[in-house]
Parts: C-alpha cells; structure tokens; sequence
C-alpha cells in the first residue's frame, strides 16, 4: 500500500487543491492532506478549521483524510509511513521552488518521492493568497471553492473586519 502526503498551508482549500488530490488519489492508495500548522504565511484560518474544511470537502473520498502537523514534511511522512510527497505546480516559478524543496526533501529522507502533478489549465492561476485577496475585496469565489469554504472564507472576512 503507498500512502501519499499532500502538504500545504490551505489557507483555505481550493478547487485546485481538491483536483490535485483528485487525481492523487487515483495514483496513490492513501492520500493525506497535510495541512502545516506553522506556516510564514498571513493565515486567515486556524489550524484545526483547515484540516475540518478539507475533511469536509472530501468526505465521500474513502483514500482521501486530512491531518495537522508542526515538523518537517519529511518528518510528518515518515511518521505516517507515506513513500511519497504530492506537489501541485501551476506555473514556472512554483516548479523551481519546488525542485529546491524536493532536492533538500531527498537529501533529508532519501526513501520518499517528491512526484509532481501539474494543475488542471482552469486552475492554474488560483492560489490561496489570490482567493483570499479576491473575496476581499468582494469578488464571487463560488466557482473557485467548496460551498462550505466559501461560507467560512465569507464569515472569516467579516469577522477579520475591513482591512
């Protein structure tokens, strides 16, 4: 059985996170979104409602689950027994980026894979960072997101207030 990580921030999930692992989960018998708990990152949603978000999203995904972690990817996989890490690119500077990573991944855990799934051409603009950024400023996100994370990106926004 290969069990497979996707790991990331998903501040929030998108659809372009969802088809990625869509098609993960076509290749790989276990799929576990990893959701990173300490990112460098502004993140609007806390941990936990990450992980309840993208549990939602994919509850009728009997390979697919969601889980939080503090260490290192490399770490988490190991620990969870994962032979391979999932990497959606959607342009050419997500590649090099992730080339880096992959090679520092290698160096540090030699028996894990870095394998690298190209976004779907519709979703190859989309990014959390430009989601949020978007609905911020009012735009309709429905086609860009689950209805259910579009509704805690809404009330998140309000809460957060104006910016």
């Amino acid at each position: 059985m290969v069990t497979a990580i996707y790991p990331g921030s998903f501040d929030p999930i998108t659809n372009g996170h969802l088809d990625v692992a869509a098609r993960a989960a076509r290749l790989f018998d276990q799929v576990i979104f990893a959701v990173y708990a300490r990112p460098a990152k502004n993140i609007l949603f806390p941990v936990a409602q990450r992980v309840e978000l993208i549990r939602e999203a994919v509850r009728e995904w009997p390979n697919v689950s969601a889980d939080a972690y503090e260490s290192l990817t490399v770490e988490y996989a190991r620990q969870v027994g994962a032979r391979v890490i999932i990497r959606g690119l959607r342009v050419l500077t997500d590649f090099e980026y992730e080339l880096q990573m992959a090679h520092i991944n290698h160096r540090l855990e030699p028996e894990v894979e870095v394998v690298c799934l190209m976004a779907a051409q519709h979703y190859s603009f989309l990014s959390s960072t430009i989601l949020k950024e978007i609905a911020t400023l009012g735009a309709d996100v429905s086609n860009l997101v689950p209805p259910h994370v579009e509704r805690a990106l809404r009330e998140a926004l309000r809460a957060r207030g104006p910016a």
